[in-house]
């Protein structure tokens, strides 16, 4: 594993993981949907991953979010 996440990153990685869009994330955080956009970047980079469905399962193996049950 590369670098770890900030505090910041682990929550935007979880919410992005729920299925929320980054303009939710971003009212959430109330800041603006194009910081949420370099989190998620940032964090895909850090983490080796390169879409959103590798970041939900990375994220579910980690046990960030709970899978289907």
């Amino acid at each position: 594993e590369g670098e770890t996440l900030t505090v910041r990153e682990q929550e935007v990685l979880q919410l992005v993981a729920a299925g929320l869009s980054s303009k939710e994330i971003a009212q959430r955080f109330r800041t603006s949907p194009r910081t949420v956009e370099t989190h998620r970047r940032n964090i895909m980079q850090k983490l080796d991953l390169h879409n959103v469905s590798e970041l939900v399962r990375y994220a579910i193996r980690h046990k960030l979010i709970r899978g289907e049950e």
